[in-house]
């Protein structure tokens, strides 16, 4: 069942096409918009690979020093460990489909806690939690590593992660923002 959330504050939106679940974990495929302005800070992910293919307009990626402009219908694969970021520089919105492999239910709930906690007002303006502790989580669940100077701040997420497992934060924030599978239920704007 597709599925579609938007993010209030920065008026992204991604549609969950296929889903780690679904697709019995071989993976995740999501169509995004990603407004002007919009994108990621530097990072990696450990455990999977992302494809990046444009559908419309242009995105610009960042593979550690190296920037490739991707245009529609041209596509790019990060690998695993792979130091990158996305954003889209231009004066129109950037439709793409990422894909996920092996696919990634942490990395799926972590964009639906986000986008979440946006539509409760618990994010700055450019769409970022302004609980720490909620930033860690959506770190580690998304196997999202800073890179750059944010690699200075995984010891520090590290620990939020405890506190946040030990006090079931992490649990709570599942809970509120995640579709439940079993039940269909859901608490964040659906299209």
């Amino acid at each position: 069942m597709e599925r579609t959330i938007v993010n209030p504050v920065i008026k992204d939106q991604v549609t969950f096409k296929q889903t780690a679940k679904a697709t019995k974990g071989s993976l995740t495929r999501l169509e995004v918009t990603l407004m002007p302005g919009g994108g990621t800070p530097l990072h990696y992910h450990r455990n999977f690979s992302e494809t990046f293919i444009v559908q419309s307009g242009r995105l610009t990626i960042q593979l550690k020093k190296r920037t490739l402009v991707l245009d529609e219908g041209q596509q790019l694969t990060v690998n695993p460990g792979q130091l990158h970021r996305f954003t889209n520089t231009t004066a129109t919105a950037v439709r793409f489909t990422t894909i996920v492999e092996p696919g990634s239910e942490g990395f799926e709930n972590a964009l639906q806690i986000l986008y979440g906690l946006a539509a409760d007002h618990r994010t700055d303006a450019k769409g970022t939690p302004r609980s720490l502790l909620a930033l860690a989580v959506i770190s580690r669940i998304s196997d999202m590593r800073p890179g750059g100077a944010g690699a200075l701040m995984i010891p520090f997420l590290g620990l939020l992660n405890f506190i946040a497992q030990i006090s079931g934060y992490d649990k709570k924030l599942v809970g509120r923002y995640c579709v439940n599978a079993d039940q269909g239920i859901r608490s964040i704007h659906q299209v």
